[in-house]
């Protein structure tokens, strides 16, 4: 490590711990059964102990370290003290060893925002728990016991992230992700469980394998519950080989940069700035790309509005041909 690595460094090797942290955190609150759900603004829209211990684990640890970074959450909550245990202050080595990139060496604490989805895949989070309410059970579907419920149930939690996204004048320059129940099939008890991955432009991206889609074919992921017309408009006229529907955000990231699909293709209303910055920076590390549904690019500033209300287009490879694709029917109806 360097004597006095930048702030831009720091600020995501902290981000990469308590984003560990919140990842056993996430493990803890389905092992004990008690998800304490409440509904935001519908079924399809939900909360639970874990969102909330997660965002408070998070902005506390940050704002601890860094005072003066501006940081915004999903979930709105109210300003109470939090427990010790839940404040992260080790920060990674692994990320105190890269180098800053040179145009952002010399940032302030104060020129950086913060976007943070405690949870994201939160529908599939309780999915899940309606069948993994015990630990027993969830050692029961390892051995084999009951099979089709329990195992689309653990499937489920393979959606689930902690999205951490560090934005710039504007631009995604950093992202984390943790998927806590990667490796799910060893048990909830396994010290393997979880995993996490991070990324910057002109850094790189770690944590995984970047792949791609095998022998050029064209693979969309897209929403498993938030579909309409306008979505599945544009998936049709990608004129995909297959379909891949999956929850959340930053879990269908993943499946680009893993070689699983080749386009993330949402053209709806739904997904915020808190969904899509952490992923963006590490799309954009390997070479993808992630706009709205026009080509544009998404603005992280602080007074921005949250939602992306012109969609979310990501791919890997081929962004042009994606978004020459797009029906002028759905441009229309998504403004930017």
């Amino acid at each position: 490590m360097s004597g006095n690595p930048a702030v831009l460094m720091r600020l995501v090797a902290s981000s990469y711990t308590v984003a560990e942290k919140a990842g056993a955190i996430v493990r803890r609150v389905l092992q004990k059964g008690e998800l304490g759900i409440v509904e935001k603004t519908g079924a399809n829209d939900l909360q639970t102990l874990a969102d909330r211990l997660v965002q408070q684990s998070i902005c506390a640890s940050l704002s601890k370290s860094f005072p003066k970074i501006t940081i915004i959450g999903e979930e709105d909550l109210p300003e109470e003290a939090v427990d010790e245990d839940l404040i992260e202050s080790r920060q990674s080595e692994e990320v105190l060893q890269k180098p800053c990139p040179a145009e952002y060496s010399a940032l302030k604490e104060e020129e950086l925002v913060v976007w943070v989805d405690p949870l994201d895949g939160t529908k599939e989070y309780t999915e899940a728990a309606k069948c993994l309410y015990l630990p027993y059970q969830v050692q029961m579907c390892q051995k084999g016991s009951d099979g089709q419920l329990l195992s689309t149930a653990l499937w489920l939690l393979d959606h689930v992230t902690v999205l951490i996204g560090i934005a710039y004048g504007g631009k995604a320059i950093a992202g984390v992700i943790n998927q806590p129940f990667f490796n799910y099939q060893l048990g909830t008890e396994s010290a393997n469980m979880g995993r996490t991955l991070w990324g910057m432009p002109r850094v790189g991206a770690f944590g995984f394998d970047l792949q791609e889609v095998p022998d050029g074919r064209r693979i969309v992921t897209t929403t498993r519950s938030h579909s309409n017309k306008l979505v599945t408009d544009t998936v049709e006229a990608m004129e995909p080989d297959d379909v891949i529907r999956v929850g959340g955000a930053g879990n269908k990231i993943i499946q680009l940069v893993e070689g699983k699909a080749s386009a993330y293709v949402f053209a709806s209303l739904g997904t915020k700035k808190w969904d899509t910055c952490a992923p963006e920076a590490i799309l954009h590390a390997v070479g993808g790309k992630l706009t709205d549904m026009h080509g544009n690019a998404l603005c992280y500033d602080a007074n921005v509005k949250h939602m992306n209300s012109a969609g979310v287009l990501a791919t890997l490879h081929n962004h042009q041909y994606y978004t020459s694709r797009v029906p002028q029917s759905v441009l229309q109806a998504l403004k930017p």
